[in-house]
């Protein structure tokens, strides 16, 4: 099929856009960046490039923008500032805001203005839809929350339900990505290697993750399989108490987690952020099953093990 990326130039594009290559897709890849900075390590010739900052809604008039969302079969867009790599300041809550929900909503403008009907858009949004909480256990088809995250998730997928008619949409509800190049685990690593490592917090809080190959392969497999429709949560089976995620990455490290990382020292670097850490949130899905996708890890250990074995 031929796609265009949105977004997809980060921490997740980095194995997503070399696995669409392999399945034989055609690929246009937008993002505001030069493409020298792109973290994908592909020839460029194997893809087509345009650099432009599509929060900006003149942008979306580009000739060659218009002339690739024509041409294309269909859509990902996972577009959007990093959640957690600032603290929540309003101007940093703001960015965080328009890079999402701006940027999907003239997608959808654009393409019901222009009469162009892609068969297939796929969507980002994050467990954080759920909003927190120490006890609660969250499906698909829970409420969402009244937090900042929760709101603009909610607002987020609302925007993605304005495609056109034709189209199939996808949203994948996606927890925190593992793996070690970069996400939470990739900033947990050094910490644990030298043997200061420890869990966040009390260690009594959720983490519902998934491994990034599952992600990635969770994207491509709806991209063409048209039993995927709707809202699904991108995470693995079995979600786990940060204590455990902590233990089990000192075992595979076979280094100690005995150094627990004060909540007060993460409302510092993140502000209002750090509740998303502090509180998590139990997240499983009812509506990936095995029959639809089977997960290459469902188990935290052998994910910690594939992206620490390097």
């Amino acid at each position: 099929m031929r796609l265009l990326l949105l977004g997809c130039t980060g921490f997740v594009g980095k194995e997503l856009v070399p696995a669409l290559l392999k399945e034989g897709h055609e690929l246009c890849i937008i993002s505001r960046k030069n493409i020298n900075n792109l973290k994908i390590n592909i020839p460029l010739d194997k893809f087509k490039f345009l650099k432009i900052d599509l929060s900006k809604k003149q942008n979306w008039s580009n000739e060659n923008l218009l002339s690739n969302l024509k041409d294309s079969d269909g859509i990902i867009n996972l577009i959007g500032e990093p959640i957690a790599d600032k603290k929540w300041t309003d101007i940093q809550k703001e960015e965080i805001k328009k890079s999402r929900i701006n940027t999907t909503k003239f997608l959808m403008e654009t393409l019901k203005k222009s009469r162009i009907n892609p068969k297939v858009i796929v969507n980002g949004s994050a467990i954080g839809f759920y909003g927190t909480s120490l006890t609660q256990e969250f499906n698909e088809n829970s409420q969402s929350g009244n937090d900042f995250l929760a709101n603009l998730c909610n607002k987020w997928e609302e925007v993605a339900n304005g495609k056109p008619f034709f189209s199939r949409l996808v949203i994948f509800r996606i927890g925190i990505v593992l793996e070690a190049e970069g996400g939470a685990l990739g900033k947990m690593l050094p910490v644990f290697k030298i043997g200061l490592g420890g869990p966040i917090g009390d260690g009594n809080q959720w983490m519902s993750w998934i491994h990034r190959s599952d992600l990635c392969g969770l994207i491509i497999k709806a991209i063409v399989d048209k039993q995927f429709s709707g809202v699904y949560n991108a995470v693995a089976p079995e979600p786990v108490l940060m204590k455990y995620f902590s233990k089990t990455l000192g075992r595979c490290l076979k280094r100690p987690d005995l150094l627990p990382v004060p909540g007060s020292i993460l409302k510092l670097l993140l502000g209002d952020g750090a509740k998303l850490v502090l509180e998590g949130q139990k997240v499983i899905s009812i509506k990936l099953q095995e029959k639809i996708y089977k997960f290459k890890y469902p188990l935290l250990e052998k994910a910690i093990y594939a992206s620490t074995k390097n």
